[in-house]
């Protein structure tokens, strides 16, 4: 009689059971399966520059809601994946020997797989005894062996040639089937638990009401969202009009801290494109969600091809630039006391919440690297310890492309700050939302409030300086605007309507899924 074969499935972002070549492949070789989900202590310590918390209040909120991952499709049916809180190396656990470990595979994403600067491998870090090891390549829209470049060298250095090629030349894989039912665990092996956020030696995180994003984490929670905005309201067919929107849950897809962690997979998310472009309406937005999900395969691309020079402070393009470390000034711009309301909102939404929306992370990093000229790896770092969609690639990619040393084909690109609150939050509703001691100051007037005179202020009850800052740096662009009232081409707070851009032209505006941890698809 031979002797049970049993696999652990080590999961770090796939934490799902559709498309999951993982789990498929263990159902097929395998009589029992162990899924390991390992809750490393170094993603909970300081950052590599700054020694800045690597992973804050609402990160772990979507990782411990992985107890609402693979299980929670499957809960009925087969098993739950374990929760261990340890570093991801050593051998199996207990008396049971497993015959393989196999693991998604990763990219060289700092804290996540290979080519890492704390120096795990993308090998892999628990070895079985006398076992096997095997990959899976994961979370990309596209698979790497059906890309157009016979190596990554050849990646393209421009989003806009990338694109072209891929939609040209490949394909996306049909979706993975969902097993029915998972293997069982060995005899005598118990579900793992998950770790509280005290065992994390976390804080709970708040729930604020104001939210852009009041989910949880979890692969039922991932598929909620998905029918909710495809199916159930069709705001998918608006996303393209709507997505620079600031207040309000239905104004971007929302995916991206679901992509982050994988419980939802980017080629479930096309397919259900392809399907409802087939059942209901194809246009620009459900073309451009697909046009996001590819800009977040580039950005995973570009960390395979650049690995550790993604967080060396010259870049990709090895630029130096003087830059700044004033930690006062750091400091004003991470809690939101610039003096510069569409600023402070922003970073005061994330301190909040965990997330922020794509227009505002392009607006905070320029004002990080372009008006205060300090170190981009300060504000990479803070979204890196905040975000609850955080994605390494996608984070540390998009700094790169504000700062000017990353991919990017364009020199000087530098947001105006009035002319952007003015375009986005016209009537100031986000601005009031977020910084209350501006509260008193009506329409489009709470974006320059030192503009106003003494007597508008006082009848306010602000006082420049005291009730709230006067800002901390002047940039002269600003002038051209600050007295204008808006023109209404742009969204309002809600969203409701923006500009339009063709992909040409929004080659140079990053990715609505991910400037991070996802810039937010």
């Amino acid at each position: 009689m031979s002797t049970p074969r049993t696999i652990i499935c080590l999961l770090r972002n796939d934490l799902r059971l559709h498309d999951n070549e993982l789990f498929h492949w263990a159902q097929r070789n395998a009589d029992h399966i162990v899924p390991l989900y390992c809750f490393d202590p170094r993603h909970y310590v300081g950052t590599y520059n700054y020694n800045l918390p690597k992973t804050g209040t609402f990160p772990p909120a979507l990782p411990t809601g992985q107890h609402q991952g693979p299980q929670a499709h499957a809960a009925p049916q087969g098993q739950q994946p374990g929760g261990e809180t340890g570093e991801t190396r050593g051998g199996s656990r207990g008396p049971h020997k497993a015959t393989g470990l196999h693991q998604y595979r990763g990219f060289p994403c700092r804290g996540e797989f290979g080519g890492t600067e704390c120096g795990e491998t993308s090998e892999g870090c628990l070895c079985a005894d006398e076992g096997q090891r095997s990959h899976c390549w994961g979370s990309t829209l596209y698979h790497r062996d059906d890309l157009p470049f016979n190596n990554m060298s050849r990646l393209p250095d421009v989003y806009t040639q990338f694109r072209k090629a891929v939609e040209s030349q490949s394909r996306v894989r049909p979706l993975i089937p969902t097993p029915e039912q998972l293997k069982p665990l060995p005899q005598g092996l118990e579900e793992g638990g998950v770790p509280t956020a005290e065992d994390l030696e976390q804080t709970e995180p708040v729930t604020d009401p104001r939210s852009a994003f009041p989910c949880t984490g979890g692969e039922s929670q991932a598929l909620a969202r998905l029918k909710h905005y495809f199916w159930d309201t069709n705001a998918v067919a608006a996303y393209k009009e709507t997505r620079n929107g600031l207040i309000g849950v239905d104004y971007s897809t929302k995916f991206s801290s679901w992509l982050a962690l994988g419980c939802i997979s980017p080629r479930y998310i096309y397919h259900q494109i392809q399907q409802y472009e087939k059942e209901r309406t194809a246009n620009q937005s459900t073309y451009w969600v697909i046009f996001e999900l590819l800009w977040r395969d580039y950005f995973k691309l570009v960390g395979v091809k650049y690995g550790n020079r993604l967080f060396q402070i010259k870049g990709l393009q090895d630029k130096s630039v003087p830059w700044k470390k004033d930690m006062k000034l750091f400091d004003a711009w991470k809690e939101g006391r610039t003096g510069v309301p569409f600023v402070d909102a922003n970073m005061r939404e994330l301190a909040m919440t965990g997330f922020m929306s794509n227009r505002g992370r392009q607006n905070v990093a320029s004002f990080l690297t372009k008006d205060l000229c300090l170190d981009w790896r300060m504000g990479a770092e803070w979204f890196e310890y905040l975000l609850i969609d955080h994605d390494v690639c996608s984070n540390y990619g998009n700094w790169l492309y504000s700062a000017g040393i990353g991919n990017d084909p364009r020199e000087n690109r530098k947001f105006n700050m009035i002319k952007q609150g003015l375009d986005y939050d016209n009537n100031g509703d986000y601005v009031r939302q977020w910084v209350p001691e501006l509260q008193g100051i009506m329409g489009s007037d709470v974006h320059t409030p030192w503009t106003l005179s003494t007597a508008s202020l006082s009848h306010a009850n602000v006082c420049l300086g005291e009730t709230y800052p006067a800002p901390i740096v002047m940039a002269p662009e600003w002038s051209r605007h600050a007295n204008k009232k808006p023109s209404g081409a742009g969204p309002s707070a809600r969203g409701k309507k923006g500009p339009s851009h063709t992909p040409k032209q929004h080659r140079d505006r990053g990715i609505d899924f991910y400037f991070s941890k996802s810039k937010n698809l």
